[in-house]
């Protein structure tokens, strides 16, 4: 199944039923009168946030949701059936937007979590509602309500505790392999990923989310590449894993063209807390390692680790670094690992 972060959809509420004119007329009962009920309130557009889904690939196929329109009111002063409240079902990290992506509507960030995002319009009265004592015998009515509709956009951001970036081939790939059950694509040719991957790592009696993201290149925030569309994914990361590849060109230089296009996406990312590592130091000697990780601690202005995913080198030392950044508090990862795609 195909991941998808972003979709476009239209929803309408249910418009209310109209009213009733009716009139009671039965035998042996002197007086009639007016009996006619309201109509039924139609029913609400409700988003609901559920475990087990991670892609908006549904609402590329279903872009229209309706939901159903009050029933109409009868005599005896009987009331219109409501329209049944449509419910959509979202994934966890989904925000809901303004047709101009200016305004966040909604933003799921727990299961379970529900928003009534339109109201379904209100039953017409029936006519015995506008009996007085001027206007014994009314014949008017309420034709209901309308419902509201709007397009609105659909964005899901990831949850999860650690992000990883960097240049494509950096070594992320083979790094959240290594770490969790997930299957990331491995190639020696650039964005080799093209979409999120995620896995969960377990040790120690705790469990914390990872989260891989397409490689960053100069100009991404600019559309280059594959962009920046999916840094959205790392917006709520605890903290980020930057990996430079020690067997590159110009380490130095690919850990400021990263930062740099975090910078320029903007959303607090280059003020997050960073994990720096030097990966695939295994394809260098130790002394050119060394060299690396001094000059890359000058530029980071912090700790650089040296780590080597595909032979394990540094693998535990850093996870005990991420562990130590994300806190104490990290939730239990719900999600399973994995490429993206519904349970």
């Amino acid at each position: 199944m195909h991941f998808l972060d972003q979709a476009k959809i239209f929803v309408r509420s249910g418009a209310g039923g109209p009213g009733a004119v009716s009139f009671r007329r039965e035998k042996f009962i002197e007086y009639g009168g007016p009996d006619g009920g309201n109509g039924g309130k139609g029913g609400d557009i409700v988003f609901e946030a559920v475990p087990g889904l991670n892609t908006l690939i549904d609402f590329r196929y279903t872009q229209h949701f309706r939901a159903e329109r009050g029933k109409g009111g009868a005599g005896a002063n009987r009331t219109g059936h409501g329209g049944e409240d449509l419910v959509i079902h979202v994934p966890v990290g989904t925000q809901v937007l303004s047709d101009d992506k200016e305004v966040v509507l909604a933003d799921f960030t727990e299961p379970g979590q529900r928003v009534a995002l339109l109201r379904g319009g209100d039953g017409g009265r029936g006519n015995a509602s506008y009996k007085s004592s001027t206007n014994r015998a009314p014949r008017q009515h309420g034709p209901g309500w309308p419902g509201e509709e709007a397009w609105v956009w659909l964005r899901l951001k990831l949850l999860a505790d650690a992000g990883l970036v960097g240049l494509p081939n950096a070594g992320k790939s083979t790094f959240i392999n290594a770490v969790t059950n997930a299957q990331a694509k491995v190639g020696a040719y650039p964005f080799t990923t093209v979409r999120p991957q995620l896995g969960v790592v377990s040790r120690q009696g705790r469990e914390f989310v990872v989260a891989d993201i397409p490689g960053l290149i100069e100009g991404a925030a600019d559309g280059a590449g594959i962009g920046d569309r999916f840094l959205g994914h790392i917006e709520r990361c605890r903290v980020l894993f930057h990996l430079v590849d020690a067997s590159g060109e110009d380490p130095i230089d690919a850990y400021q063209i990263v930062q740099g296009e975090l910078d320029a996406y903007g959303a607090g990312l280059v003020d997050k807390p960073q994990v720096v590592a030097l990966s695939k130091v295994d394809a260098i000697d130790a002394k050119a390692a060394a060299k690396l990780q001094t000059k890359l601690a000058k530029a980071s202005g912090g700790e650089v680790m040296l780590l080597s995913a595909a032979s394990g080198d540094g693998v535990e030392a850093v996870l005990d670094r991420l562990e130590a950044a994300i806190g104490p508090k990290a939730p239990a990862a719900e999600e399973k690992s994995g490429d993206w795609s519904p349970l």
